[in-house]
């Protein structure tokens, strides 16, 4: 499995260790992230971070902010993108098993780093349910992002 890995200054050490933690289970990772404290635009990492994805060069994303909810946001512009923002291990589950996201989202100032690895790792072992929950995320991509 490969995971793309993206963040801005506010979660450069946290990164490092949540890299680290995948590594160990034998996933392969694809740091587009800073390594850096100086300040850089979390857009421009969600692009990135996407950006290959999209390109099929990934299976799955993570996003790593100061909240993440920046990051959610600006990675949720690009097209096929489900970027869940989560703070607990049934949030990351479920992202997965009803939305299909393919990028979870952490907050790095405001989710522990052990709870962090947990929700990886619950999102990582659930899959998409399909069923209602298809006939949902067809609405939302079907919608081209406009309401």
């Amino acid at each position: 499995m490969k995971i793309v890995i993206g963040n801005d200054h506010s979660g450069v050490e946290y990164k490092n260790q949540l890299v680290e933690y995948l590594e160990g289970k034998g996933i392969e990772i694809i740091n587009v992230g800073t390594d850096s404290v100086d300040s850089v635009d979390y857009p421009d990492i969600a692009q990135e971070a996407t950006k290959v994805w999209v390109e099929g060069k990934a299976d799955f994303g993570i996003l790593i902010c100061g909240t993440g909810i920046g990051i959610s946001i600006a990675a949720n512009k690009v097209e096929g993108i489900r970027a869940a923002l989560v703070n607990n291990e049934v949030c990351a589950r479920l992202s997965r098993q009803h939305n299909n996201a393919n990028f979870l989202v952490l907050g790095a100032r405001v989710t522990g780093i052990e709870l962090a690895k947990s929700c990886i790792d619950a999102f990582l072992s659930s899959e998409f349910e399909g069923g209602r929950h298809a006939t949902r995320i067809g609405k939302i991509e079907s919608c081209g992002g406009k309401f």
